[in-house]
């Protein structure tokens, strides 16, 4: 080896012993990050398989023996399955309608030119940034008014209306990624708008749209403070308005609350787990502008 590769190698060397000892307070954060977020889930997980004088001798430990009864307790104790479905019927039908209406209005924005096609994507851009509660009055008088207060269509058009704003702005952004002559050469085949956003740039954007749909129906499904307001019908009540009544009522034996709350989370758990190969992706190519 001549000595002037001898020096490059000398020199590289050092300097990636330079970045992996920059990188160790990254990493320390990192991992102290990660704590911060398993932590709770471990201890919900391990205080749900005790028993009650087991929590109560140690709170912290393992599960000594590995109780199961505190899950049926937990389905026998509250209306499960009920607010399982309340919360499902929510969270699908704002979803879903989120989502048509987001991909015909990113459609416009990002591929038609029309006068204050800026401004009106700025405006409703900037409606990620109003807290919902503040919303909460005005569409509680509006709804009691139409007649849709303590409704499904009520609450499925107001979680759809909080959640648009962010659809359209990922959507937007995604569809200036696709190339613009894809959508030339549609237009020369006779293809029209319909075609070209339901065959063409819907297909293309799968990342996004499973990256929105996880988010909101994450949103929807996770929200206490809407439901609670507009839904008071102990017949409507979704499955986190349900689990804090539950909670309440177990407060005592937190074993039990802790298994209910865990059934609470599974399905967005699987929902996460399903779309985790394109979360990323599609976060990453929403955020850029074109």
């Amino acid at each position: 080896m001549s000595r002037e590769a001898a020096g490059e190698a000398e020199v590289v060397s050092r300097s990636a012993g330079q970045g992996g000892w920059l990188a160790v307070p990254r990493h320390a954060a990192l991992l102290f990050a990660t704590f911060l977020v398993l932590a709770p889930l471990a201890f919900a997980i391990l205080t749900s398989l005790k028993t009650l004088n087991n929590y109560g001798l140690d709170k912290l430990g393992f599960p000594d023996p590995v109780f199961w009864g505190n899950f049926p307790t937990a389905l026998r104790g509250g209306r499960f399955f009920l607010w399982f479905l309340n919360s499902a019927i929510l969270s699908f039908g704002s979803v879903f309608l989120s989502t048509a209406v987001a991909a015909l209005g990113a459609y416009a924005f990002a591929r038609m030119e029309f006068p204050g096609r800026g401004a009106l994507l700025a405006v409703i851009s900037s409606l990620m940034i109003v807290p919902p509660v503040v919303m909460l009055i005005p569409l509680f008088i509006l709804l009691t008014r139409t007649g849709l207060n303590n409704t499904y269509w009520g609450a499925i058009l107001v979680y759809a209306g909080l959640v648009t704003p962010f659809s359209v702005y990922m959507l937007t952004n995604f569809f200036k990624t696709i190339p613009f002559e894809i959508i030339e050469s549609a237009v020369m085949d006779g293809a029209s708008s319909f075609d070209i956003l339901r065959k063409m740039l819907l297909p293309l954007s799968a990342p996004a749209l499973i990256t929105m749909v996880v988010v909101n129906t994450l949103w929807v499904w996770n929200d206490l403070l809407v439901a609670l307001v507009l839904l008071n019908k102990d017949s409507l009540r979704t499955l986190m308005v349900g689990i804090t009544v539950f909670g309440s009522r177990y407060n005592s034996d937190v074993p039990v609350a802790m298994a209910g709350m865990l059934m609470a989370s599974m399905p967005m758990v699987l929902l996460y787990l399903f779309g985790q190969r394109y979360f990323i992706r599609g976060m990453v190519a929403g955020a850029v502008k074109g």
